[in-house]
Parts: structure tokens; sequence; C-alpha cells
């Protein structure tokens, strides 16, 4: 074999060597720029991700406001008469304690009253002086009127005497109009129940000053406790659920474990400025008499659901510039914020009034920053029951 034959392949296998070299380099390079594309394109990925704000979103709850309504209040008696003396003098005697029982018209006490006792006698002296000189003026006006008839006095005496008698029949009148005042008060010496009931206070004992006027103290008090009534302030956001004709529950300390019931028997209609509430009066039977006018008690309303009424997670409210707001997600994630009212605050929840629908994807703790109009990313509600609610 010639030296030619020999080494004729060698530059073959150095080309074919270099192809595949190249090759190589080739599919390195290409390899190597389309992992420089993905990670770029993972990058701008990532960076367009980070700059989207990802959101929790919550359901608001409806059909709040319902459920119960326990407020305090003080039980009274359905009718309560502080009984004052109209007459001045000393307490002769005194008839019923308290914890007794009294009917309309039964004698609480007496007052001995020895100074209007002689005004009475001055009185009926005046008027029997009063009635005799009108008397007197009355046949004298009489006898003129029959000498004028035969023209023995001019006519003005006649008229002096006839008025003479008017005045005296006036005065006549008064003198019977202060006996009759005088008796009137002397009536009041005996102090008398106004209904039937129960002495809830007695306020004096025998031989005691007593002063007439309603400024002084009271001497009994009489109560009508087979009835009470309790009046309940109610707040501004529960007054129109509060009807009239309703039943509600009462407890008191002495029967714990022990309701009572009560009913709705009207309203004020009107909220107090100073409070923010309205005043409810609840009447409750009384008959057994184990319910005691003027003990604590707390008054339970039944109130039904609104449907108007949502409850969320404070963390999604929104204050700023713009006053109350909660950030909304749509369908296509855009977020538009709504002006809200909040109804009650329950700490970490709270009650609104006005601002959202049913249905509505809030966003639990929107970041700052956020504007109508941006577009944010939602986080999947985690599995073990998270925060949120999408």
């Amino acid at each position: 074999m010639s030296p030619d034959t020999i080494h004729t392949p060698q530059p073959r296998r150095l080309r074919l060597a270099g192809i595949i070299a190249a090759i190589v380099v080739l599919a390195i390079v290409v390899a190597g720029v389309a992992t420089r594309a993905n990670e770029s394109h993972k990058l701008r990925e990532w960076t367009d991700a980070q700059a989207t704000p990802s959101v929790t979103l919550v359901t608001p709850e409806g059909g709040q406001g319902g459920g119960d309504l326990n407020l305090p209040g003080r039980l009274q008696a359905y009718a309560r008469a502080p009984i004052y003396a109209r007459t001045s003098g000393y307490l002769k005697s005194w008839k019923f304690d308290i914890g007794q029982k009294v009917k309309a018209g039964d004698i609480l006490g007496e007052i001995e009253t020895p100074d209007l006792d002689q005004q009475l006698l001055q009185a009926k002296a005046d008027l029997a002086s009063a009635r005799a000189n009108e008397a007197l003026a009355q046949t004298t006006a009489k006898r003129w009127q029959a000498m004028r008839d035969s023209d023995s006095v001019s006519k003005q005496e006649v008229d002096e005497k006839t008025g003479d008698y008017d005045a005296k029949h006036a005065l006549a009148a008064a003198a019977q109009a202060n006996l009759e005042r005088i008796q009137a008060t002397k009536g009041f010496a005996k102090l008398v129940a106004p209904f039937d009931g129960v002495v809830t206070a007695r306020e004096t004992d025998v031989g005691a000053l007593i002063n007439a006027g309603g400024g002084g103290q009271e001497l009994f008090v009489v109560s009508d406790t087979h009835k009470l009534r309790m009046y309940v302030n109610v707040p501004q956001n529960y007054a129109p659920a509060i009807k009239q004709g309703e039943t509600v529950k009462l407890t008191v300390p002495e029967y714990p474990g022990q309701t009572f019931e009560g009913k709705i028997e009207s309203s004020s209609s009107a909220i107090n400025a100073a409070s923010g509430t309205t005043l409810v009066q609840v009447a409750v039977d009384n008959n057994d008499g184990k319910l005691l006018p003027g003990g604590y008690a707390s008054v339970t309303f039944d109130l039904p659901a609104n449907a108007a009424l949502f409850r969320v997670p404070a963390s999604a409210l929104v204050y700023d510039g713009s006053g109350l707001r909660v950030a909304v997600v749509d369908a296509q994630n855009k977020v538009t914020f709504k002006d809200v009212s909040i109804a009650q605050d329950f700490g970490k929840t709270v009650q609104l009034a006005s601002g959202i629908s049913a249905g509505d994807r809030l966003i639990e703790s929107p970041p700052d920053g956020l504007a109508n109009g941006d577009t944010v990313r939602v986080i999947p509600p985690k599995k073990d029951g998270g925060n949120g609610k999408a």
C-alpha cells in the first residue's frame, strides 16, 4: 500500500470532527439562548406578578341584625301616686303602713287643723253677717220701690237702694264661696287612697308637723303593682325593629334562671339627641306580686333579620380623605371603591347598613396605594377555612 493511500482519510476525519464540534457548539449556544430567553420570560412574568397586588377576598354575610337585643331597665308601678298634704297642721293618726293593700277612698291618715277650724268658724260668721246685710238691703230696696210708685221719693234714691242691695248680695255670694273653699280645704285633712293598690311608702308619723303644698315631703305613696311598666332606652339603629304589641322577655336578679313576659305598649317615636336612643314602654303583668317596682331588670327583644345589613371584617374598611369605603373586585379583577356606613361595630367585624350588596367580593386588607380601576391578583382561599371567603 502506498503512502498516499494510507494518509488519505485523515483530513476527512478532521473535517468531520470540526463539523461535529461546530454542531455541538451551536447546540450549546442555542440551548443557552433558549434558557436565557425562558429565564427572561419568567423574570418578566415574575416582575408583572409583583407589580399586580395580591389580595384575599371576603364575601359579606347578609341577613344581619336579627337575634336577641338585651338592654337594662327599671321596673315601675303602672300607677304611682305620692300623697301630699293640701292643708297644714299636725298628723292626728295614720291607718295604713307600708306593704298594706288599700282600696280607692280608704283613709290613709288624718291631719289635725286647729288654725283651719278657726278660719272655718270665721267664714261661717262672715257669711251670716253678709246674708243679714243682704236681707236688710233687699227689704229696703223693695220699700223704696213702693214709695217711688207714689212719687214719695226720687228715682235716684230708689236706684241707690237697689244698687246697695245688689252689692250686699254679691258680698253674701263671696262669703258663701269663701266658706265652701275652706270647707273643701278642711276635706283634705283626710288623706285618702286615689286607687286600689299597695302603700309603698309612709314618710310621716303621729304628731308630725304638716305643711300644705306639693313642695313639701310626700306623706304616703300608693302604687298599683298588679301591673308594672318598664322604660327602656333602645339605640337608634334598632328603633325601627321594635314593634308595638310584640312580646319580650325579662329577667331579674332575685329570680335567676326564671323569665317573665312583657308586651311592648308604646314608644316615644322620637330620638333623644343626647343619648341617641328612643324610649320604649313595656307592660308586665304582676298579679302574683313577684316583681317589685323600682327593681333592676334586663329585657330581651327578639329582633328580625334585616336583609339590608351585612357583616364584614373590620380589616376590609378603608378610611381616608374620601371617607369610609370598601374595595370591591369585579369579575375582571378590577377594583371599585364603594362608600359605606356602619350600623354596629363588633370589634373584629362590623355591620354595614349601606354601600354594598349580596355577592360583592371585598378585599379583606386593601393594600396602600390601591385606586379605582386597578387590577389585582386574587389569592385563592385556604382549604383549612382561612380568613378569606372568596
